[in-house]
């Protein structure tokens, strides 16, 4: 039976990030995609230059009728930039019960902020307990707890404990924003702590590198693998598309991962 994955996020028109990002992410794994555009950005590799929000309505009508046909096995919520798309989309999850990954999208690569911040509250009282796991990097960690962002892994575990606290099943909390020769992700359940390793790569070509990390991981869930497996497989494509995409050259700024490293060479 093939997996199918939703996503609920808001498009690039770049197509380094967001929804193109996480189609390009579920197909490469094997994955049928599905989306719910919550927006619609002006974007490329050097910034954001618009963004428009998508109607509730809309929102919601794109879930019905996702869900009403299709059988979706785990999904991604990426960008949502408003409180009310976040109750649309909680309201549009009652009675969902598949994995459900939130990457909380509250600035984007090039350092433009795509959540508002009276939403983040919403964010963190609406759909951070419905989510199997949540995946901020650190500035990300930061801005959902109200705490300075992590300077070491002390730091780091009580983020994770405060977003455990808020509801979420597990947390992990990316080191992509870190220093030192590897990147390390750190995976908390409330009971243990696991870490996944990678060596940093030096490379401007790192838009859409948590959109790709977090759809992996939907993905992976999609297609019945346990957590900690999915977070583990989806750690390792990930360094291999930024591997494979340091020689891309695409645009003016910080270019996109390689996500069909596996068919083509760059």
């Amino acid at each position: 039976m093939t997996a199918i994955a939703l996503t609920i996020a808001g498009s690039d028109s770049g197509g380094g990030a967001g929804i193109q990002a996480d189609i390009k992410t579920f197909s490469a794994l094997e994955t049928f995609a599905t989306s719910v555009i919550t927006a619609v950005t002006a974007q490329n590799t050097m910034g954001v230059t618009a963004v428009e929000d998508i109607s509730c309505g809309l929102i919601a009508a794109q879930m019905a009728a996702v869900f009403a046909d299709m059988d979706v096995r785990a999904l991604k919520i990426g960008m949502v930039s408003r409180a009310e798309t976040i109750e649309t989309i909680a309201a549009g999850l009652e009675g969902f019960s598949e994995p459900v990954v939130l990457d909380p999208v509250m600035v984007a690569t090039s350092g433009d902020r795509l959540l508002r911040e009276e939403a983040i509250d919403a964010l963190r009282s609406v759909l951070v307990p419905r989510a199997a796991i949540v995946t901020p990097n650190l500035p990300e960690a930061a801005l959902l707890t109200g705490l300075p962002i992590a300077q070491d892994r002390a730091a780091v575990t009580r983020q994770a404990e405060a977003i455990l606290k808020a509801g979420a099943a597990s947390v992990l909390i990316k080191g992509g924003h870190g220093e030192g020769p590897e990147s390390i992700d750190l995976l908390f359940d409330g009971e243990s702590v696991r870490a996944f390793a990678a060596p940093r790569i030096a490379t401007r070509n790192d838009h859409g590198t948590g959109c790709t990390l977090a759809a992996a991981i939907t993905a992976h869930l999609a297609r019945g693998y346990a957590l900690v497996e999915a977070v583990s497989l989806s750690k390792t494509y990930l360094h291999q598309a930024l591997e494979a995409g340091r020689g891309v050259a695409i645009g003016k700024g910080r270019g996109p991962v390689h996500h069909f490293y596996r068919w083509w060479t760059a």
